[in-house]
């Protein structure tokens, strides 16, 4: 595997911790990855993820890290209180984001100062665990949309099924046995070409994040071999 130059310092042991991160993923999954080839070669970037569970931050990292792409996370500050994954985020120097709060805008200025630096940025656009019954993908929050066109950097969808089997979701019990297969594909960058350089306005972020979920979830279909629903769940109660 060849290793992207990522401009910044990482924090120390952030290598440590990711090889002793992957060795333990080992024991618990077997590995389904495809598209790393639509990963960009050089430059930042935002990857951005379907959320199901807990254990997605690991899966998804493990995946950018192993190709290539150590990546800082945008996460809601719950997950950094969670344990064994809030340690290592809080001790690797990632991002909380304190949603309602006027420490919420603090994420935002932080991931696009790590941008700037041509660090990979993940982040869950839902902002949560899906609440769809289904776990499908919901309808989700701009934050993702506004760095990607404030930064003016690409935006690439990984999609992801079969970590919820690990850890299903809202659960803290973990089942590694027997290991669990996980499906990660990365696609090509999602078209949001005609909406840069443009005054970022509430419109236009709605339709840059939609456009970043409808992707999603079409990459989440396949995936799964099945049809999501043709209204995405809202948390803002048009279909709760």
């Amino acid at each position: 595997m060849s290793r992207v130059r990522i401009r910044g310092k990482l924090p120390r042991g952030y290598h440590a911790t990711a090889a002793l991160l992957r060795a333990i993923a080992w024991t618990m999954i077997k590995k389904d990855w495809h598209g790393a080839e639509n990963l960009p070669k050089e430059g930042a970037f935002l990857a951005v993820s379907n959320h199901v569970t807990y254990a997605d931050p690991v899966t998804f990292a493990h995946y950018l890290y192993n190709n290539g792409y150590p990546p800082r996370f945008l996460a809601k500050v719950q997950l950094f209180q969670t344990p064994v994954i809030g340690w290592v985020m809080r001790n690797l120097d990632q991002v909380p984001v304190h949603r309602g709060t006027t420490k919420a805008k603090e994420a935002v200025d932080d991931g696009l100062a790590f941008l700037a630096r041509g660090a990979c940025i993940a982040i869950f656009p839902e902002g949560t665990l899906t609440r769809d019954p289904d776990l499908w993908p919901m309808v989700a929050r701009t934050g993702a949309a506004r760095m990607a066109l404030t930064a003016d950097v690409p935006v690439i969808p990984v999609a992801q099924w079969g970590a919820q089997r690990l850890l299903g979701r809202y659960s803290k019990v973990l089942k590694p046995i027997p290991r669990k297969k996980v499906t990660i594909v990365a696609g090509p960058a999602v078209d949001l070409d005609d909406l840069r350089g443009r005054p970022i306005t509430s419109e236009i972020l709605r339709e840059a994040t939609d456009r970043i979920m409808a992707t999603l979830t079409r990459m989440v279909e396949d995936l799964r071999g099945e049809k999501a629903p043709a209204v995405p769940y809202d948390m803002r109660g048009t279909n709760a």
